[in-house]
């Protein structure tokens, strides 16, 4: 069959982006490895200058790339980095790209058969600490660009072109909602890319839709002023470790769906739609346990074990203390106990909403007798990409040119991340963006990247630039 004038197009400048990234691999994968040397792990007071370093890097290597506006922005915390290249085309859609350049912590004695801040390439591989989480998945969207202009024969990219990349991601985010709030006015844009996520496998491509919310909170209850003994006053007075435990028990009914009252209120449900492309996808349930760690699945019924971790609230018990824990036997009555829980959220959840829906349920089962506080943390949003969005088309077929034409299926994340902070404040959609792969080991000894991926990421990123403009006027229509 004969190409299509549009398909013909695509070819050439498919073949243009693969030329133009074979050309510069090299140089961007020395320049990565420079980047990954720097340790700036955001946890650690001790590699506060280090982080700073990682952003003053990412700010000069961004202004080498050709963005016009390169600034560091200072917070409470840890910098971000901000960027900014015009379109010059009038009517061209802003798109944001967020991620991250601090990392988690590392150390040689964790398990490392390295030095974790001494890249070494190894089978396709590179290991580091950041190599996937998540310097490398925001590093390739520098050559992505210039792949871009280079296969379209523009000087600035068909979208204004943003960027943030903040530096407290590793440690919860504790001030990039302020900060999204305070440069709004900057950040302002039609649709955010996330590349803080990754794909199913090697060979199965995919698009993550949508990230679960959190909210979390801890509880103290007090019974007796001290401990006393349980033969004089037990069964006579509450006992705030019976009463941790009734509260756990009550959390969950036989099916295990949450007991609360209003928990499921507005929660969006899973159109069959969506769970017929879950269910394309080709899970193995005896390998996931064995990630897991674990002997057995369970989990609200009706549903499957990727529907429960991505697309279902879920209330767990992080932690459960009370009374005396040394060796042999101590017969009181505890003065106190405590429970920590969180609650991972879906689209359709608002956290205030279910933190007064648990504090309402606390309050109506604590007894006579026991006072308890109860302290929630920050919470974080849920997000979700509609299936049908033109920009969510856009992403699937670039990162379906970079491979090959195959299928790209979509996925959720279980986890939480910030992302929901910028559809919250910015009212803009959001979309992810990743390459990384499961065996990639965020967070763990010998994190990795495959660079075929990575590679895949820069040109899936060159072609994308080119795709969103039409796609976000048809989705503003």
């Amino acid at each position: 069959m004969s190409e299509t004038p549009d398909s013909a197009v695509q070819t050439v400048r498919t073949q243009a982006v693969r030329t133009y990234i074979e050309q510069h691999r090299a140089a961007f994968l020395d320049d990565l490895v420079d980047w990954l040397r720097i340790p700036s792990v955001s946890a650690q007071p001790a590699h506060a200058e280090d982080v700073r370093r990682s952003a003053r890097w990412l700010a000069d290597k961004l202004a080498g790339t050709g963005f016009t506006t390169v600034e560091v922005w200072e917070t409470d915390g840890a910098p971000a980095v901000f960027a900014e290249w015009p379109s010059g085309d009038p009517d061209a859609p802003t798109v944001l790209v967020y991620g991250h350049h601090d990392v988690q912590p590392a150390a040689r004695e964790d398990g490392w058969h390295t030095d974790p801040f001494e890249p070494h390439v190894t089978d396709g591989r590179m290991y580091a600490r950041g190599a996937a989480d998540d310097k490398g998945q925001v590093f390739f969207h520098t050559l992505g660009v210039r792949a871009h202009l280079a296969a379209t024969g523009r000087t600035a990219p068909a979208v204004n072109l943003k960027l943030i990349v903040e530096g407290e991601e590793e440690s919860g985010s504790p001030h990039f909602r302020a900060l999204v709030e305070a440069r709004a006015d900057r950040l302002a844009a039609d649709a955010v890319i996330v590349s803080d996520t990754g794909m199913w496998s090697e060979d199965t491509p995919t698009v993550c839709t949508g990230m679960r919310g959190v909210a979390d909170c801890e509880i103290e209850l007090h019974g007796p002023d001290q401990d006393i003994h349980s033969g004089s006053f037990g069964g006579a007075v509450p006992n705030p470790a019976t009463v941790a435990g009734r509260l756990v028990a009550a959390l969950h009914d036989e099916d295990e769906h949450v007991a609360i009252p209003g928990f499921y209120e507005g929660v969006t449900e899973l159109s069959d739609a969506e769970r017929a492309l879950i269910a394309e996808l080709p899970f193995d349930e005896a390998a996931w346990l064995t990630t897991a760690k674990s002997h057995g699945t369970l989990g609200e019924a009706g549903f499957s074990t990727l529907e429960r971790v991505w697309a279902r609230p879920t209330a767990e018990v992080n932690g459960i203390g009370g009374g005396y824990q040394g060796p042999g036997g101590k017969t009181i009555v505890p003065a106190s106990a405590r429970l920590k829980l969180s609650f991972r959220l879906v689209a359709g959840q608002d956290p205030e909403k279910i933190e007064l829906a648990v504090r309402e349920w606390l309050a109506a089962r604590v007894p006579a007798g026991i006072r308890y506080e109860i302290v929630f943390g920050a919470p974080t949003r849920p997000c979700l990409t509609p299936l049908d969005h033109p920009a969510l088309k856009a992403v699937a077929g670039a990162m379906s040119r970079a491979f090959d034409g195959a299928k790209v299926r979509y996925t959720r994340e279980g986890g939480s991340g910030p992302a929901a902070d910028l559809q919250d404040v910015l009212g803009a959609p959001v979309l992810f963006l990743g390459i990384s792969v499961p065996s990639d080991g965020w967070h763990a000894p010998n994190e990795k990247i495959e660079l075929g991926l990575l590679l895949k990421g820069v040109e899936t990123a060159a072609h994308l630039w080119g795709d969103l403009p039409a796609a976000l006027r048809t989705a503003a229509r």
